[in-house]
């Protein structure tokens, strides 16, 4: 009797097992290459048109003062350009979360586009409208900056290790050469083509400039699959970001007063000519430069907090001397040094986040969340200072105590930021 065989099934091709989808992971930043350092220059004009312009105000300011808003007050004037800085660092709440999720070029295209129609818009301002002048020079140009200003900092970082610090100390000098050549255009070209026409001209230079960032600037990390909130709620445990974050508010609060203030304690205290007080602005953004690229190549060397430190510290002490300052020649030499050294504590705070931060694709977020708790000192920072000045008897003595102090205090949280660190087994190079 035949048996009857059981029918099996052949077991399974290997191409029919359901294997689970693997995660994409970047390959490691090339530290290199023309791709790369194309990510530089294409940031370092974001930073050009961002922190270039906004720091290029008080030029404004002095025109507003005496022309296009002179029935208004000074302090009221000033509010224009302190909002200018304050959206740019807190609208990174928004626009960091927006940059993890990939629309890179999308936050460019919108930056650009705010910031020149921004200057147009002010370009046809009427005599005494405040108002158009505020939502206009303020609000649109300060969020296109913004818009512009994190995607700098957070590309960079992604392409580079060794030397990453060098790569965005040569981004963040775009800011102090873009505030340095600003106001000499305004300068030169006011009197002969008034105001609308140069403001025009200085929306045509930054147009220029960040149309090359869009078309050269690219993600190299894949934006995360599933949607992400706003902040990022880990921060809030991290000691060290919520160290890292009061530093740079409380150093924010004093950092800014004399890129405000030199040009009236110039023309007040010490009765120079108007050049003189005019051009130190641009001599101390001129030695922010330097002092953002060397910072860059220490902090390569020796690690980013171990060269924020003395940078601040020396800033801390260089706002203290300025008490004892009363001669031109002593000034400028002030101005020289305090510009080299504050332009590392403006520089650094980028790699500090970037060894902070273990996933990459959160690094936009949580650089929104930092420059925002940094945008508020920046914000209340010179107004309180300004506060605390005599100019009717040329007192400047206790808005330069409180500044030297609030970057004294920022530079104390450094120190601590370094032996958290130290304690978490991070070695000597952090």
């Amino acid at each position: 009797m035949a048996t009857k065989k059981t029918e099996t099934s052949p077991p399974p091709s290997e191409s029919s097992v359901e294997r689970p989808v693997p995660v994409e992971k970047p390959a490691p930043p090339p530290d290199g290459g023309l791709r790369a350092w194309l990510q530089v220059a294409g940031a370092f004009f974001l930073f050009f048109n961002s922190w270039g312009v906004i720091n290029s105000f008080g030029v404004y300011q002095t025109y507003y003062e005496t022309t296009l808003l002179a029935s208004y007050s000074a302090s009221s004037i000033a509010w224009i350009g302190t909002v200018q800085g304050f959206l740019l660092l807190m609208a990174g709440i928004v626009v960091g979360p927006i940059f993890d999720r990939g629309y890179l070029r999308t936050l460019i295209a919108t930056g650009t586009f705010l910031v020149v129609f921004g200057l147009m818009m002010t370009s046809l301002a009427g005599q005494d409208k405040y108002y158009q002048v505020f939502l206009a020079h303020g609000i649109t140009v300060g969020i296109g900056c913004a818009c512009a200003f994190l995607p700098s900092v957070a590309i960079v970082a992604t392409y580079f290790t060794t030397k990453r610090a060098l790569a965005t100390g040569i981004t963040a000098a775009g800011g102090s050469i873009g505030s340095v050549i600003y106001p000499i255009v305004f300068h030169k070209l006011i009197n002969p083509l008034g105001f609308p026409w140069t403001t025009r001209i200085i929306g045509f230079i930054a147009l220029a400039g960040l149309l090359f960032s869009l078309l050269t600037m690219r993600l190299r990390v894949p934006p995360p699959k599933t949607t992400r909130s706003l902040l990022d709620k880990t921060a809030f445990r991290d000691p060290g970001f919520i160290l890292i974050s009061l530093g740079l508010f409380l150093a924010f609060i004093g950092l800014y007063f004399p890129f405000f203030y030199l040009p009236t304690y110039l023309s007040t205290a010490l009765h120079s000519s108007s050049n003189t007080a005019f051009y130190s602005i641009a001599i101390i953004n001129a030695a922010s430069v330097f002092g953002r690229i060397l910072s860059g190549l220490l902090a390569d060397k020796l690690g980013s907090v171990n060269t924020i430190l003395p940078m601040s510290l020396a800033t801390a002490i260089l706002a203290f001397a300025w008490l004892g300052i009363h001669n031109i020649a002593g000034i400028i030499v002030f101005t020289i040094l305090y510009g080299f050294t504050s332009g590392g504590i403006v520089s650094l705070p980028t790699t500090i986040l970037v060894s902070l931060t273990a996933d990459m694709r959160v690094l936009g977020t949580r650089m929104g969340m930092c420059f925002s708790v940094a945008g508020l000192g920046l914000l209340i920072g010179n107004p309180i200072a300004g506060a605390l000045l005599d100019l009717h008897n040329a007192e400047f003595w206790k808005g330069q105590v409180f500044a030297a102090v609030m970057v004294l205090a920022g530079a104390a949280l450094f120190v601590a930021l370094r032996g958290l660190l130290y304690r978490r087994g991070r070695g000597w190079k952090v």
